[in-house]
C-alpha cells in the first residue's frame, strides 16, 4: 500500500519540512469583518504560525500565558493544521447562531456534526450507516410504535466548568432552539414534538405525528441525534438573560464564556487564523469512552485566499489535514515524491457519497416521454466526466452501477442489483440509444440529422451555473452525446444568482436538462435522497429548493416514500427500495453524472501519521477527523518523530 512506503519517506523529510519549507506559503492579511458584535479582546500576534524549531514553541504550562504569544509559535508537533473548513475571519463561538462563521468549532451537518468543541448524543458513521454512542449511553430504543426514543447519558460526561452533563441540558438545548427558531429548529421541529428529563441521566424524545397518531418521520429524530449539540442549560440561560431574551441578539452574541463538553475548546481567533485547544480535563478520557485524550493538543486552521494557495501550504507540510479538491492529487506522491496521502491509496482516492445530477424537465416536449429521457442519460459518456471534471477522484459506474443510492457499502446493501441489473447503464451507449429510439419511431423524418417526436424536432437546452468548471464540463458532455444520437442540445451556463431562482420556481420552464445536487450520507439515507429526487410533494412549490426539480410524478413512489420510515422490517425495506430504484431506472426523471466526495479527505504524513484510511481495521470515516465518528481519527494519529 501507498501509506507504508511514504511512512518511511515522511522519517526522512520530516525535519527539512520542519525547519525549511514552512515559509513557502505566505497567508493574506484580511480586513476583519464587520459584524455588529462586540470586538474580541484578545490582541492579534505579531509573528505568523508557520511552525518551526519546536524548542521555541509553547511550553508546559501556557495555560497562563497570553493567547496571543503561544499562538504566534505553536508547537509543531502539538498542532494538527487544516485547510478547506474555514474561509475568513470567525464572528464568535455561540453555537445557537448561523453567523459565526466558525467552521471549526461548529458546523451542523446530516452525516455528523462537528464535535470538536460542542458534542451530540451519538456519531454517525457513513462507513457503516450506523449510529455510535458519545453523550449518550448505550443504544437508543424505540417503544412498540415508534412515537417515543428513549436515550440514557454517560455518567461520567462533563461541562468544561466540571459539572455534569444531565437529561436537563439535553430538553432545554431543544426548548430553547423552537423558543429561538435556531436551525436546529427548522431542521427538526416537524418531527420533534417535546424532549424530556425523565431523570438526570434519561431523555425522553416524542416524535410529533401524523392526524392518525403514527410518527411523522422516525429517520429525522434518528438524524437528530448526531446532528444537534447538546447544550448547557445554565449557559443557555444565561445567554438570554444577558440578551433579554431577545432572539436577534442571543444570535448575534460572540459567546466568549460558552461552556462546551467536547475535547477541544475556544482559545483564539484573529482576521488570519483560528485555533482550538484541548481541555485536558475532557470526560471522553474516561474508560467508558476514548480512554485517552486525542493526540494533538491544538487545531488550528488558517485563512488562506483559495484553494491554490491551500494547496502550496499543504504540499509545503505545513497543512496536515486539506479539505479541498486537488486535481490529479496522485502526483503529489508518484511525481513529487511528497508524504501526502489520501483515504483510499488508488482511484477514486476519495469516500464518495454526494451525486450531482441532471434533471429532466418532464414538462419539456418530449421530456415527458421516458425513452427520449432514457436514450440521453445512456448515451452520456460518464468516464469521460469522471476524468475531466474529477480527474479520476469518483468511481466508475461501472464499479458503482447506478440506482438511487451513494457509493458507501451501507447503502448499497439497501437494494438488490440483481434485480435491477438489467435497467443498469455504464454510459456512452451510442448504438444502443440510437436503437432505443428508432424503436419508438423517433426517428429523423426530414434529413436535417435531428430526430423528431410527433413531428416536432427535438431541440433542448442543457444548464447549470457559470463558473462551476466541473459541471460545465459536464454539460458539454451531456450536449455532445445528444448530437451523437440525433437529439440538439445547446448549452447554457446562466449566473448563479438567475440560474437558482429559475430551477426553484414553482412552474420552471426556461431549462430542459440542468444540474443540481442531490443530499449525500446520513442516518435517513437513503430515504431522504429518494424523497428529493421523486416526491411530488413539491410539485408546484414557489422557491422549491427540497427536491424534484423536473416536476417528475408517480403516485406509487409517494407511497414507498410514506411507507419507508415506518418500517423496521429490513427484507421488507430492501424490497421498497429496490422497486424504487426499478421505478427511477425506468422512468429517468434524473440521472446522476458523476459521485462526488462527501469530503475531500487529504493528509500529509511529514508530522502526524497513522491517519484513518479504507480498510485498516478500524472502520473511521474519512471525515477530516473532525465529523461524527471521525473524530476517532483524532486518537488513532501519532507523530512521526515522537
Amino acid at each position: 500500500m501507498k501509506r507504508k512506503a511514504i511512512k518511511i519517506l515522511a522519517f526522512t523529510v520530516a525535519m527539512l519540512l520542519l525547519f525549511g519549507l514552512f515559509g513557502a506559503c505566505k497567508e493574506e492579511t484580511k480586513t476583519p469583518q464587520d459584524t455588529g458584535t462586540k470586538e474580541t479582546s484578545t490582541p492579534a500576534p505579531q509573528q505568523s504560525d508557520k511552525g518551526g524549531d519546536d524548542s521555541k514553541g509553547a511550553e508546559p504550562g501556557d495555560e497562563d500565558k497570553d493567547p496571543a504569544a503561544v499562538v504566534a509559535n505553536l508547537p509543531r508537533n502539538e498542532t494538527l493544521y487544516f485547510a478547506g473548513l474555514q474561509w475568513g475571519p470567525t464572528n464568535g463561538w455561540n453555537p445557537v447562531s448561523s453567523d459565526m462563521n466558525n467552521a471549526l468549532a461548529i458546523t451542523t451537518a446530516s452525516a455528523g456534526s462537528r464535535i470538536t468543541v460542542f458534542e451530540t448524543l451519538y456519531m454517525y458513521n457513513m462507513m457503516d450507516g450506523k449510529m455510535y454512542p458519545l453523550l449518550a449511553d448505550g443504544d437508543y430504543k424505540w417503544n412498540s410504535d415508534m412515537t417515543e426514543m428513549t436515550v440514557k447519558l454517560k455518567s461520567a460526561a462533563k461541562w468544561s466548568d466540571g459539572t455534569p452533563v444531565t437529561a436537563q441540558d439535553v430538553a432545554y438545548s431543544h426548548e430553547f432552539a423552537v423558543k429561538y427558531n435556531t436551525n436546529h429548529a427548522l431542521a427538526f421541529g416537524p418531527y420533534i414534538d417535546t424532549i424530556e428529563a425523565q431523570d438526570d441521566r434519561t431523555v425522553v424524545i416524542k416524535a410529533a405525528k401524523t392526524a392518525d397518531g403514527k410518527p411523522q418521520n422516525p429517520l429525522m429524530v434518528v438524524q437528530y441525534l448526531g446532528q444537534s449539540y447538546v447544550l448547557q442549560k445554565a449557559w443557555l440561560q444565561k445567554l438570554e438573560e444577558r440578551n433579554n431574551f431577545n432572539e436577534a441578539d442571543i444570535k448575534k452574541d460572540r459567546a466568549d464564556d460558552v461552556v462546551y463538553s467536547g475535547p477541544y475548546g475556544p482559545y483564539y481567533a484573529d482576521d488570519q487564523k483560528v485555533v482550538l485547544k484541548r481541555n485536558d480535563n475532557y470526560w471522553g478520557q474516561d474508560k467508558s469512552m476514548w480512554g485517552k485524550l486525542p493526540a494533538p493538543k491544538y487545531l488550528a486552521h488558517a485563512m488562506y485566499a483559495d484553494n491554490p494557495a491551500g494547496e502550496v501550504a499543504f504540499k509545503a507540510g505545513e497543512v496536515d489535514v486539506c479539505q479541498q479538491f486537488i486535481p490529479n492529487i496522485q502526483d503529489l506522491w508518484l511525481k513529487d515524491g511528497l508524504p501526502i496521502s489520501t483515504y483510499i491509496d488508488e482511484a477514486p482516492y476519495h469516500m464518495s457519497a454526494s451525486l450531482p445530477t441532471a434533471w429532466f424537465n418532464t414538462s419539456s416536449y418530449g421530456l415527458d416521454n421516458p425513452v427520449i429521457r432514457k436514450a440521453i442519460a445512456i448515451a452520456v459518456d460518464y468516464d469521460a466526466i469522471i476524468a475531466n471534471a474529477m480527474t479520476n477522484q469518483s468511481p466508475t459506474f461501472k464499479q458503482v452501477p447506478r440506482s438511487i443510492m451513494n457509493p458507501t457499502d451501507a447503502e448499497q446493501q439497501m437494494y438488490n442489483k440483481d434485480a435491477v441489473a438489467h435497467l443498469q447503464w455504464v454510459g456512452n451507449d451510442i448504438e444502443g440509444a440510437k436503437r432505443m429510439l428508432d424503436e419508438a419511431g423517433i426517428v429523423d423524418t426530414d434529413g436535417d440529422g435531428w430526430r423528431e417526436y410527433n413531428g416536432r424536432k427535438l431541440s433542448y437546452n442543457a444548464c447549470c451555473p457559470n463558473g462551476w468548471t466541473d459541471w460545465m464540463a459536464a454539460i458539454e458532455i451531456v450536449a455532445a452525446a445528444g448530437e451523437k444520437i440525433g437529439i440538439e442540445i445547446t448549452t447554457m451556463f446562466p449566473e448563479w444568482s438567475v440560474y437558482q431562482t429559475v430551477v426553484t420556481a414553482a412552474n420552471q420552464d426556461q431549462y430542459d436538462i440542468f444540474m443540481m445536487g442531490t443530499d449525500g450520507s446520513s442516518p435517513a439515507q437513503p430515504w431522504a435522497r429518494l424523497r428529493q429526487l421523486m416526491s411530488s410533494e413539491f410539485i408546484g412549490v414557489e422557491g422549491n429548493w427540497s427536491g424534484n426539480y423536473g416536476h417528475y410524478s408517480n403516485p406509487r413512489i409517494d407511497e414507498l416514500i410514506s411507507l419507508i420510515p415506518t418500517e423496521t422490517d429490513p427484507a421488507k425495506l430492501r424490497e421498497y427500495y429496490t422497486e424504487a430504484v426499478e421505478i427511477y431506472l425506468t422512468d429517468v426523471p434524473s440521472f446522476t453524472l458523476m459521485y462526488r466526495p462527501a469530503f475531500f479527505h487529504s493528509v500529509n504524513e511529514s508530522v502526524w501519521t497513522n491517519y484513518p484510511e479504507l480498510n485498516d481495521g478500524e472502520n473511521v470515516p474519512p471525515t477530516n477527523l473532525v465529523n461524527g465518528y471521525g473524530i476517532k481519527g483524532l486518537y488513532m494519529i501519532e507523530l512521526v518523530n515522537p
